[in-house]
């Protein structure tokens, strides 16, 4: 575990341990020339292996199952759904330290002050003076005093000098002690009062009654406009289940509001909230899963990983902001948190509540036949209205580095008035390309069919597809000439916005800007608290972030994707429309958004305008249905990738026509072709593309299709993968 290969190994018990063996626990196993951690799927009398070939495990690691009855039950049928290897889909459901083989209560050394250590660390009394002449020992000291609950004796070795050292001087002369806490425990509860609930307007409230409601499973789809109080819905739908004991998970899309929501959160509820999310460190993660696993955690708020959680008294899952991508996980296992969701809580006979101002269309199907039930928040909360909308013709108006004069002059009225600005274009850098007017030649990753991006600040030229960076060439590789950076990232934008606004302090939020850890949550704060009033960034602003003081919203560049090749296109740029046209206007400040279009004749742009998201979903259900693609068809991908393109287009061409034999008429096999992006990484890179009406017939062709390509004589030449219900397509 993890292993690369689609089917499981049959083991004998580890001596004297038969009769305690269960379904969810780990096992130390011999495999190949060493030994892994493995966890037991199963039990079985007889083995297809003759006796002579199996081995014994080595020895059983949990008492009990660390994997919980109805997770591993998930996990196998997501195996099953997305025919991914069952090595790594129970990986993923694990921390790294439990893959590693530590002890979901494993303890680990602290060190705490006594009295008079406590005293001594108190600078300028008289017990300090004591180790007045050991700045090491009082140093030490200070940091162990400092620490809530007990200074990790790990964390020694981050501190100068021999720490370790000297607090075992410390011990000797009194000043500490040393003691020993359960890894995975949770930090003590904030002392402080809830903070008491707002009312609830008419729609919250008859949202929050028909969740409440609710006997057992069912889904419901909170289609809530942008600042209608959707999280409001779920603090409150939650509270009843909490007083009684019960757990509830809350997954939001990316980690950049994990903090924000876990702050609110705990606000409403001081005791057992834990967030789960790839920016913790592993102690951390396995914190916060075992106090799931044991019910110590009341609340767990984290991104998609965190399905995987295990709970001893589910009440309710919330999925917010379900329509975004980033629930599908994109490498390795491509399982979507959302729909394992939906799974998981028909499973446990819980509650589900699917949240989004810009629902999926899949999801808005779904409530049209009566699978989910709606609920509406059609109005902002309080008195909040609505933002003005306009479009802005750049043909009429040309922009300078990005900003047309219309817009500039919003900014300018809209700062004079006391308000913020946000402006949003999701491409980061300077400019996305480096072009030579003399001969035309573009500068290229050499790794991947890509140009690459001018990060003038840092002086550099990156690929955002592969990482590569290297510096900005002086001339033309080709003529010598001199070369121009072409087109717009958030980086020029924001040198543009400086001399415009030489007297405003900006923040910038792009995966450039906030790489530090809790970086996203100290700049957004400066705009909360008024100390930065232009705020500008990529779509990391569109997600679920609360900025009171934004009057105006700018869109850069609204064709963005106006003309994509994906069929999904359309929807994602509605919902980025949506949702960063929802940051303006909260409260009693009125909103305004411009868009800076080439296009403003555009079909899709006049009906977003004009008559919102639903008119567009209503549109796109109807284009979708005739053209036979999701939420009326179900498809999957067949990813290949290698070095030379022949073995990727040989095992391709081998795999459709194996598909073909076993298809029949109810699969419709495309391809194979180039993907998108034809190479990167230093990989070429195919697809086929496998589509049928419903899903059964799919998945029973991806049944019979995956032992039949692990058998292929290339398929060891390619990496190759199952991208079943994909986000992408092209």
């Amino acid at each position: 575990m993890p292993a690369p290969v689609a089917g499981t190994f049959d083991y004998l018990p580890p001596a004297g341990a038969a009769g305690a063996c269960r379904p969810g626990q780990r096992v130390r196993v011999p495999f190949g020339r060493g030994t892994r951690i493995g966890v037991i799927v199963g039990l079985k009398a007889t083995s297809d292996l003759p006796a002579d070939r199996l081995k014994h495990a080595a020895a059983l690691l949990d008492a009990e199952p660390l994997l919980p009855a109805d997770v591993l039950a998930m996990l196998l049928w997501a195996q099953r759904y997305y025919h991914h290897p069952v090595g790594d889909v129970v990986a993923t459901a694990l921390p790294a330290a439990l893959r590693s083989g530590a002890s979901p209560d494993a303890t680990e050394e602290i060190w705490l002050p006594t009295a008079a250590g406590v005293a001594a660390a108190l600078p300028g009394s008289e017990a300090a003076a004591a180790l007045a002449r050991s700045p090491g020992q009082r140093r030490v000291l200070s940091a162990i005093a400092a620490a809530p609950g007990g200074f990790a004796g790990s964390e020694l070795g981050n501190l100068p000098g021999d720490a370790r050292r000297l607090a075992a001087q410390l011990e000797e002369r009194g000043f500490v002690t040393r003691g020993e806490r359960q890894t995975a425990a949770l930090p003590a509860a904030a002392d402080v009062d809830p903070e008491t609930p707002p009312a609830l307007n008419a729609d919250q409230a008859t949202a929050v009654a028909a969740i409440q409601a609710g006997k057992g499973f069912s889904t419901f789809l909170l289609d809530g406009v942008t600042g209608s109080g959707k999280t409001e819905v779920y603090l409150q739908a939650i509270a009843p289940l909490v007083a009684a004991g019960r757990q509830c998970l809350v997954l939001v899309p990316e980690i950049s509001l994990t903090p924000q929501l876990v702050a609110r959160f705990r606000r409403r509820f001081p005791a057992g909230v834990v967030e789960f999310h790839s920016g913790l460190t592993d102690t951390e993660r396995l914190r916060a899963w075992s106090a799931a696993r044991r019910g110590e955690a009341r609340l767990v708020i984290g991104t998609r990983s965190a399905i995987f959680v295990p709970l001893v008294a589910p009440g309710l899952i919330v999925v917010d902001e379900e329509h975004d991508a980033s629930y599908k996980q994109q490498e390795g296992f491509r399982y979507s948190a959302r729909d394992l969701a939906v799974w998981r809580a028909r499973e446990l006979g819980v509650p589900l509540v699917l949240g989004s101002a810009t629902p999926s269309l899949e999801s808005i199907e779904n409530a049209k036949a009566g699978r989910y039930q709606p609920l509406a928040l059609p109005a902002r909360a309080g008195s909040a209205g609505a933002p003005s909308v306009a479009l802005i013709d750049l043909r009429r108006h040309p922009p300078t580095d990005g900003l047309s004069e219309p817009l500039r002059a919003a900014i300018a009225r809209h700062l004079a008035a006391g308000g913020q600005a946000l402006l949003y274009l999701n491409r980061r850098g300077f400019a996305p390309t480096l072009l030579c007017p003399d001969c035309g030649a573009v500068v290229g990753c050499e790794r991947c069919d890509a140009r690459m991006v001018l990060h003038q600040r840092a002086g550099r030229l990156a690929c955002h597809h592969c990482g590569a960076e290297r510096p900005v060439p002086a001339t033309c590789a080709e003529c010598h000439g001199e070369l121009v950076p072409v087109g717009l990232g958030t980086e020029r934008i924001e040198a543009a916005l400086q001399r415009a606004f030489p007297d405003e302090a900006i923040v910038r939020i792009d995966r450039d800007t906030v790489r530090r850890r809790g970086e996203i949550g100290r700049q957004l704060e400066r705009v909360r608290a008024g100390q930065a009033r232009l705020l500008m960034g990529t779509q990391m602003l569109t997600k679920g972030h609360d900025f009171p003081g934004v009057t105006l919203v700018g869109i850069i560049d609204a064709d963005q994707g106006l003309f994509g090749t994906d069929f999904r296109s359309s929807e994602r740029l509605a919902q980025s429309f949506i949702q960063v046209a929802g940051r303006a206007g909260r409260a009693d400040r009125p909103g305004e958004v411009l868009l800076q279009t080439l296009f403003p004749d555009h079909p899709l742009l006049r009906l977003l305008v004009g008559e919102g998201y639903a008119a567009f979903a209503r549109a796109a259900l109807e284009e979708r249905q005739a053209a036979g693609w999701p939420p009326f068809a179900s498809l999957a991908l067949l990813r290949a990738e290698a070095v030379g393109e022949a073995d990727v287009f040989r095992f391709l061409d081998a795999a459709r026509a194996l598909a073909g034999a076993a298809a029949g008429a109810d699969v419709r096999i495309l391809g194979p072709a180039p993907a998108a992006m034809a190479r990167r990484s230093g990989r070429h890179r195919g697809q086929l593309v496998l589509q049928a009406a419903t899903r059964q017939p799919l998945q029973r062709l991806l049944a019979r299709l995956r032992p039949q390509l692990d058998a292929l004589p290339d398929h060891r030449r390619v990496r190759w993968s199952i991208d079943v219900d994909p986000v992408e397509l092209f």
